[in-house]
C-alpha cells in the first residue's frame, strides 16, 4: 500500500494547482439543511472550471510526469468523463497530446468536453473496464504513458482541496464522500491525517455499482458489473487494491444508494441551492439524506464532486424521473 500524501506534501502541489484553480467555496445552505436535518457544509467541487473535482489531481501528476520523464510526447488514459478531462486539461497546458478512451454509449456532453480540451477520443468497449484494457492496449502499441485513474499523485492533488475543507469549515463530525476509483475519498483520508482530525469519513456508493461496498466488507477486491444510468462517476466495476486498502484502513462505512435516491438527491440540489450535481456527486446527498435519522442535529461535511450532467439527463430527473 503506497502511502498517502503528508501535509507538507499537500501544501507543495497546493501552490503548483491553487494558481490554476482556484480553491472552490464551501457553503452552507438553509434549505439543504432543513433537507437534511442536519448542519451539511458543501464543498463545491462542481464550480472548478472543469466542473468536477478531479482537475487538480492530473495537474500535479503529469507535472511530475514530465519530471520524471523529459521525453515523453503523449499521455493515454480511460475515463468516464472527468478523469479524461483533468488528464487533457493537463496535458495541454505540458504540451503533451493526449488520447482518452471512453465506452461507447457515454456522456456526449462530457466527450465533446474532452476534444474541446485537444483530446483525441476513442470509444471503446461497453463499460469502463473495457475501455481501460483498450487503453493499455493502446499505450504499448502507440508509445504513449497510460495514466492510471488511482495514482499517488492523483491523490495528492485532489488532497489540496479536501485540506482547504477540514481546515476552513467548523469542526465536523462526518464527511460523506462518493467513492469511484478512490482518489477522491483517499484524498479525504489524507487531509484528516495531515491534521490531526478525528472527523468520520463515510464513503458513498451506487447500489448499482456495488463493487467497492462488496469488497469492503470481504477485506478483498471483490468485482461486480456495474447498471447504474445516472451515476457514471461511480462505474466501476473492480476495485483498486491500494486504494481500497486505504479505504478499509481509514473509512467509517460504506452507505448504498439507488437510482431513486441519487435522482431525487439531483432535484432537491437544484431547488435548495440551484446547483447543477451530475449522479455521481449527487450521490453523496443521497446518503446524507437515508442516514438523517442517524445523523439528526450533527454538523456534517459533503463534497459534491462534480456537475458534468446531460442536458437531457437533467431535464428527465427534473422531471422526476431517474
Amino acid at each position: 500500500m503506497s502511502p498517502l500524501p503528508t501535509r507538507a506534501e499537500i501544501e507543495a502541489a497546493a501552490g503548483l494547482v491553487t494558481p490554476v484553480v482556484p480553491t472552490t467555496p464551501h457553503y452552507s445552505w438553509p434549505l439543504l439543511n432543513a433537507a437534511a436535518g442536519c448542519e451539511l457544509w458543501v464543498k463545491h467541487e462542481n464550480h472548478t472550471q472543469l466542473g468536477a473535482f478531479k482537475v487538480r489531481g492530473g495537474l500535479v501528476y503529469l507535472d511530475a510526469l514530465r519530471r520524471r520523464e523529459p521525453a515523453c510526447r503523449g499521455v493515454i488514459a480511460a475515463t468516464r468523463g472527468n478523469h479524461g478531462q483533468s488528464v487533457a486539461f493537463a496535458a495541454r497546458r505540458a504540451g503533451l497530446a493526449a488520447v482518452i478512451v471512453v465506452p461507447r454509449g457515454n456522456s456526449l456532453e462530457k466527450n465533446a468536453a474532452m476534444r474541446a480540451l485537444g483530446a483525441t477520443l476513442v470509444e471503446h468497449g461497453e463499460d469502463f473496464q473495457a475501455a481501460l484494457e483498450h487503453a493499455r492496449g493502446l499505450a504499448a502499441e502507440r508509445g504513449l504513458h497510460a495514466v492510471p485513474s488511482f495514482a499517488p499523485e492523483l491523490v495528492t492533488g485532489v488532497a489540496v482541496s479536501a485540506l482547504d475543507f477540514l481546515q476552513n469549515t467548523p469542526p465536523l463530525d462526518t464527511v460523506y464522500v462518493p467513492i469511484g476509483l478512490g482518489s477522491g475519498i483517499c484524498a479525504m483520508l489524507a487531509a484528516r491525517a495531515a491534521l490531526g482530525l478525528d472527523v468520520k469519513i463515510v464513503g458513498v456508493c451506487a447500489a448499482e455499482a456495488p463493487s467497492i461496498a462488496l469488497s469492503f466488507a470481504a477485506g478483498r477486491v471483490v468485482p461486480h458489473p456495474t447498471t447504474t444510468r445516472l451515476a457514471d462517476g461511480l462505474a466501476c466495476s473492480t476495485p483498486n487494491p491500494d486504494a481500497l486498502d486505504h479505504i478499509q484502513h481509514g473509512v467509517e462505512r460504506i452507505v448504498r444508494v439507488s437510482e431513486a435516491e441519487i435522482a431525487a438527491a439531483m432535484r432537491l440540489a437544484f431547488t435548495a441551492m440551484h446547483n447543477v450535481l451530475e449522479g455521481a456527486a449527487a450521490a453523496g446527498l443521497a446518503a446524507v439524506l437515508q442516514e438523517r435519522p442517524t445523523i439528526a442535529g450533527r454538523r456534517i461535511g459533503l463534497v459534491l464532486t462534480g456537475g458534468n450532467v446531460d442536458a437531457a439527463v437533467f431535464a428527465r430527473v427534473l422531471a422526476g424521473g431517474a
